[in-house]
């Protein structure tokens, strides 16, 4: 069996490999295979750490606050940005939950069974959809995003409110360079 295929199907509590390579193994395999090549490694580094951190933190908050509601990551964020702007079109829903039209279809599909958001045609255009939560939608949010920011708390707790400020300034900077300007 490979070691793709056994840490695919490992437990990770009994097999701590079936997690990956840790940051420190794979920043030497990285240092080791692009050896020569004409590379700003610092930036590399700053958006390998980046995705890194990020699929960390989706994980866990998945594991520790949206399984036991069984929410998805797509679902949470997607209940996240409908009870931010109250009545939203999906086509908005889907930009902003950065997700495919596709894929915000199912999970509208999903997240209506449940009860939680309310689909309604758009009063000027029949052809567009909006969303809004229902009243148990917002129940949901308003009872869970406190657990959700405890946990982001948490996570964030070893940085230090002054590097957590710098952390966020940063991320915000890259975000918008790469935002598309605004028409005139």
């Amino acid at each position: 069996m490979s070691r793709y295929s056994r840490a695919a199907s490992a437990d990770p509590e009994a097999d701590p490999e079936a997690l990956g390579h840790t940051l420190a193994a794979t920043e030497q395999a990285v240092a080791q295979r692009l050896a020569g090549l004409d590379l700003d490694v610092a930036a590399m580094i700053a958006v390998q750490s980046l995705y890194r951190a990020a699929n960390a933190v989706r994980n866990h908050l998945e594991r520790t606050v949206l399984a036991p509601h069984q929410l998805t990551w797509t679902g949470w964020v997607v209940l996240w940005v409908v009870w931010i702007w109250d009545e939203i079109e999906t086509r908005h829903v889907a930009v902003e939950a950065g997700i495919s039209k596709g894929t915000l279809t199912g999970v509208v599909k999903t997240l209506e069974g449940r009860g939680l958001l309310r689909r309604s045609t758009h009063p000027d255009d029949g052809r567009r959809v909006l969303l809004t939560l229902t009243d148990p939608g917002r129940d949901l949010m308003t009872s869970l995003f406190p657990a959700f920011n405890r946990q982001e708390s948490a996570i964030t707790a070893g940085l230090g409110a002054e590097r957590i400020g710098t952390l966020a300034q940063g991320l915000r900077v890259m975000v918008a360079g790469l935002e598309p300007p605004l028409a005139p």
